[in-house]
C-alpha cells in the first residue's frame, strides 16, 4: 500500500505489482528516496485525469532516473481510479511521472490510438480526495496549461508494507 499525503487529503493507492513489475518497482524507488515529497499535480483536467509525480512548486522539472520499459499491453486500462504512468511522444520514455484517470480513458489503452498507457495502480482509499483536487481552478503557468491557480501539494508519498 502506497499513501501520497496531499495539501487536499490522503489517497491509498494498491499498486499491481503483477501486472506492471517495471512500472512498480520503479514508483517504488521514487517513493524511498522521497522524490516526490513536495512536489505538485501540475495538471488537472477534469473529466480526463490528474497528473504530478515531476515538478515542484515553480513548475521546475526535477532530473529523474532513465526511462523505464512502457508495460501497457499488460490488460489493464485505464478506468476510473486507476494510476498510469505519464510518457511523451516516445513509446518507453515514461520516469517519475504519473497521473489518475477520473473517468474511464479507453482512448489511453494498449492498441487504442497508439502503445498506450501503462496502468500500475489502482486508488484504494481517498478517491473524494482526487476528485476535490480535480475540482481546483486551473490556468496558464510558465507556457503549461491547465496548472492549479493554488497549488496541489504532494506533501510526501510512503510505503505501507
Amino acid at each position: 500500500m502506497i499513501t501520497i499525503k496531499t495539501n487536499h487529503g490522503d489517497i491509498g493507492v494498491e499498486l499491481l505489482d503483477e501486472k506492471a513489475p517495471i512500472s512498480c518497482e520503479n514508483f517504488r524507488q521514487y517513493v524511498k528516496d522521497g522524490y516526490f515529497d513536495d512536489t505538485i499535480f501540475h495538471r488537472v483536467i477534469p473529466n480526463f485525469m490528474i497528473q504530478g509525480g515531476g515538478m515542484d512548486a515553480n513548475m521546475d522539472q526535477k532530473p529523474t532516473r532513465d526511462p523505464i520499459k512502457n508495460e501497457a499491453d499488460n490488460g489493464e486500462t485505464n478506468e476510473r481510479g486507476t494510476l498510469a504512468m505519464a510518457r511523451t511522444g516516445v513509446v518507453d520514455s515514461a520516469t517519475s511521472q504519473f497521473f489518475i484517470n477520473l473517468r474511464d480513458n479507453d482512448f489511453l489503452n494498449h492498441g487504442g490510438r497508439d502503445f498506450g498507457y501503462a496502468v500500475f495502480g489502482r486508488v484504494s482509499d481517498g478517491m473524494d480526495v482526487v476528485d476535490t483536487i480535480a475540482a481546483v481552478a486551473t490556468g496558464n503557468h510558465g507556457g503549461h496549461q491547465d496548472v492549479p491557480v493554488e497549488a496541489v501539494t504532494i506533501i510526501s508519498v510512503s510505503v505501507d508494507e
